[in-house]
């Protein structure tokens, strides 16, 4: 519940940025000038991709979140099976153990969504965000029936 409304604080300080920005491109290119009319483009074009970004990385962890719900309610979702350091963080020798037999599970099984979303947990456990971002992009793919490109 805490990432959630972390999610939300960040997003709703995102927008009002994005408003605030849009809203000084639209006063440059009220001006009238050529070049405040050109800066005041420029400037809109920054809160036009933050809300793309910020609306496909909503709908990356709307979709990641569906599928853990649906693999909880199948009773699928991985054990917390790491060692922990005394301070609480992952020990890394564990990590690696459980990524090898995650990793194993989906070479396995590599059309099975379940396998990628597990994959997915494991690099995110051996703070391999990129990696992990994209094995939930394949689980996402495959539960939703289309392919990605490896």
């Amino acid at each position: 519940m805490r990432a959630k409304i972390s999610y939300a604080i960040t997003a709703a300080v995102l927008v009002f940025y994005f408003v605030l920005v849009g809203s000084r491109g639209v006063m440059l290119i009220q001006s009238g000038t050529v070049i405040t009319v050109t800066f005041g483009v420029a400037v809109l074009i920054l809160p036009v991709i933050g809300l793309w970004f910020l609306w496909k990385n909503t709908q990356f962890v709307r979709r990641a979140n569906a599928l853990a719900a649906e693999l909880d309610a199948e009773g699928g979702l991985p054990v917390d099976e790491l060692k922990r350091t005394p301070g609480g963080r992952i020990d890394r020798e564990s990590a690696d153990e459980v990524f090898a037999k995650r990793k194993a599970e989906t070479e396995a099984a590599p059309d099975d969504w379940r396998s990628w979303f597990r994959l997915a947990v494991a690099y995110h456990d051996a703070r391999d965000t990129p990696r992990a971002r994209k094995a939930m992009q394949r689980a996402i793919a495959l539960h939703d029936g289309r392919t990605l490109e490896a």
